[in-house]
């Protein structure tokens, strides 16, 4: 996940590949409470890992649940998570809940402990962020205190933060008319009743009346289904009245498998119909035929707009088909997360769009019809806004914006799309993006951006570089790095690559100084790297030929893992010998140019930081920003010396200064890519500057060419 203030996509052109879908956010955060109530151990498989899930497993842990979680490997598959449950009984009587802005963890949760707390005693806090002390509550609450349950607002009426409390013993006698709930505010409040009145269901059906028109009532279907698989019969007169069959108990299944989010899916569904314009499809893993969740849907409100979209059991393909879009006129209610990205989609049309029963976009993460009118506007569209109705005309010319995000993780995901805006009918070319606060899409989908750059395509004259050069032990790769993270940026380790080749060279006994036996070798190099997949706990693996280093990843730096002929190298990288090999194949001109095609596969979106002794001469001369990071010899040495220090390696700073300046001398000397600045590199001398401070000096230069300059420099995060 991108865990930086801002992240600036260039002007994005094609789409084509797969992407795999995280777990279902509604599906997760539902079955983890119903596996925490229920009797014995429940295996679920592919749990969404996000800002939401973890709330209420931290919940869940708090409460007395047993959890034990296991990463998706290469034989098993499936990412775990084990859930010892509670059978319905208090193990814990007292807990201060955090929630963070989890809707589906507190307006459940709430429910959940004020049914148990009434009758089995207990005083519980439900708080979260101060957004989630601004989504309303009020109406779960006047259906929960007739029953008897005691619920204290501990903020402004209506609202969360609140503390649920009951005596042992206690009965809840409200129970024997009819609950009734409004349902034209939330779905969620429905939703929570139907998940803790089961605890309480004795010898007598337990009633549920809707008072009003029910909202978003496909997600009312999730939690009916979800139900039944844990053994909890619920009979409806359509959407008005639920009626729990007596004696219910929840059941384990036994194993669950969590299908992919078909909120998420509406993005890549997306790119596909604006930018899958060769022959490859968007190709959609993990949702599709069958679904549970009502925003498989959106498949059909794509199509209305000209997307040409197939679909099958657990995949979704989308390509482009009508161009423009058409404009469309939709009544939204049942689909209102997967309509932000139609609002987007407008941008592409050839007429105006029009959003209709859309008035739950106000009590979201932020309210959405306010922030989507604002941001659009940004880009040049002409918008029109009400109570439950967005309108949305394209833009005669799109504008470059920075997209306020409001800590709403679909804003930052849906309007990633505007960065598609070259495609768009009559747009002579394209404008550039930025995404403020990229970070907020952990809330579901920590992987989001990584997933796109993974589909998308640039013109590589887009796509911006940093060029890092300097001499042995100068600390470039150290910047390098700390840049990329604050930039989010690709980075490339160019020694790395010659580091490699010299290990291979080595172990099939050549000479380092054999120019066309290593050549030969380094243009064939059998590299594989190991990256943690941010905010999903699996891994990342990339063959040298598709090499994505960790900065795209939103953990830049050296990958976790590297592997050789599929024999792990990541430590002998690192050794002093190996360092003494990458010098010596790196002086040979064929070598360099066997490698240079590699190099060059690193330039993706959204940008790279490249290190090395040639970036900005040889490899990427039309870099964006040329940086010559050097130090004194003396400085470099003793640098060194600590290094080697820290690791138990015994070594003297005066055969590490001659070894610096022999090896400084041999790369400016060499026949080819001498090592020199570029005539238009910045010059930095670090020998008196920490790393905060050279990174400081470096994103201040680049802030100062960005498209944005006139936002506020990233803060470094080194």
């Amino acid at each position: 996940m991108y865990d930086i203030p801002a992240l600036d996509l260039p002007p994005l052109t094609a789409a084509s590949g797969t992407v795999r879908l995280p777990g279902s956010k509604s599906i997760s955060n539902r079955v983890l409470l119903l596996a925490g109530l229920a009797e014995g151990e429940t295996v679920l498989l592919d749990l969404l890992d996000s800002d939401d899930t973890r709330v209420m497993l931290a919940a869940l842990q708090a409460l007395g649940c047993g959890v034990e979680q296991h990463e998706a490997g290469e034989a098993a598959g499936h990412a775990e998570c084990r859930i010892t449950g509670l059978g319905g009984r208090l193990a814990v009587h007292e807990a201060d809940l955090f929630l963070g802005n989890a809707g589906t963890a507190m307006r459940p949760l709430a429910a959940t402990l004020a049914v148990l707390a009434a009758t089995q005693g207990g005083r519980f806090t439900l708080a979260g962020v101060p957004r989630m002390h601004e989504r309303p509550i009020g109406d779960l609450v006047e259906a929960l205190r007739p029953l008897g349950c005691r619920i204290s607002e501990l903020g402004r009426p209506g609202f969360p933060p609140l503390r649920v409390e009951g005596t042992a013993g206690g009965s809840l006698p409200g129970l024997a008319k009819p609950v009734r709930v409004r349902g034209d505010v939330s779905s969620q409040f429905l939703t929570a009743l139907l998940l803790a009145l089961p605890l309480v269901a004795g010898e007598h059906d337990l009633v549920v009346e809707v008072e009003g028109e029910l909202i978003s009532k496909p997600y009312v279907e999730i939690t009916l289904n979800l139900l039944a698989r844990f053994g909890i019969g619920v009979q409806r007169e359509g959407f008005e009245r639920f009626t729990i069959v007596r004696g219910a108990r929840y059941t384990s299944p036994g194993r669950l498998h969590v299908e992919g989010d078909a909120s998420s899916a509406s993005y890549f569904v997306a790119a596909g119909a604006i930018a899958a314009t060769g022959g490859a499809p968007v190709h959609i893993a993990g949702v599709g035929a069958g679904s549970i969740q009502g925003d498989i849907a959106f498949v059909d409100a794509a199509r209305a707009m000209g997307a040409e979209v197939k679909t099958g059991p657990g995949w979704i393909e989308a390509h482009r088909g009508r161009w423009p879009l058409a404009g469309i006129t939709l009544d939204a209610n049942a689909i209102p997360d997967a309509a932000m990205t139609l609002a987007v989609m407008a941008l592409y049309a050839d007429g105006p769009t029009l959003l209709t029963g859309i008035a739950s976009w106000r009590v979201k993460e932020t309210d959405r019809i306010a922030a989507m009118a604002a941001e659009l506007r940004k880009l040049g569209a002409e918008v029109a806004a009400g109570d439950d109705f967005i309108e949305v005309r394209p833009p005669a010319r799109w504008l470059p914006a920075s997209i306020r995000t409001y800590d709403d993780h679909r804003m930052a995901m849906c309007f990633s799309l505007a960065a598609f805006n070259g495609l768009a009918a009559g747009q002579p070319c394209g404008v550039p993006l930025r995404i403020e606060d990229p970070r907020c899409v952990g809330k579901t989908f920590p992987g989001y951006f990584e997933a796109l750059f993974g589909l998308a395509s640039a013109d590589e004259a887009e796509v911006p570089v940093i060029a890092i050069d300097g001499p042995t032990a100068s600390g470039k790769g150290t910047l390098a790095a700390a840049v990329a993270r604050a930039l989010g940026y690709h980075l490339l380790d160019s020694g790395l690559l010659y580091r490699a080749a010299g290990l291979a060279a080595a172990a099939d006994g050549l000479s380092p100084d054999d120019e066309v036996a290593v050549a030969r070798l380094a243009a064939t190099l059998d590299l594989r790297f190991e990256h943690a997949e941010a905010g999903q706990g699996g891994t990342a693996h990339d063959t040298a030929a598709d090499a994505v280093p960790d900065a795209a990843r939103g953990n830049p730096g050296e990958p976790t893992r590297v592997w050789l002929r599929g024999r792990e190298i990541t430590a002998e990288l690192r050794h002093e010998s190996t360092g003494l090999l990458a010098s010596r194949v790196s002086a040979l001109p064929a070598v360099r140019q066997a490698l240079h095609g590699l190099q060059l596969s690193f330039r993706r979106a959204p940008g790279l930081v490249a290190d090395g002794r040639d970036m900005g001469t040889v490899v990427f001369p039309g870099a964006a920003l040329k940086v010559f990071l050097t130090a004194n010899a003396a400085q470099r040495a003793e640098r060194r010396h600590k290094q080697l220090i820290s690791k138990g390696i015994q070594a003297s700073i005066a055969d590490l200064r001659a070894d610096l300046e022999a090896r400084d001398a041999r790369d400016r000397n060499r026949a080819v890519s001498p090592l020199k600045p570029a005539e238009d590199a910045f010059l930095l001398d670090n020998s008196d500057l920490t790393i905060e401070e050279s990174v400081a000096q470096v994103l201040g230069w680049w802030q100062a060419r960005c498209p944005f300059a006139e936002a506020q420099a990233h803060t470094p995060t080194p």
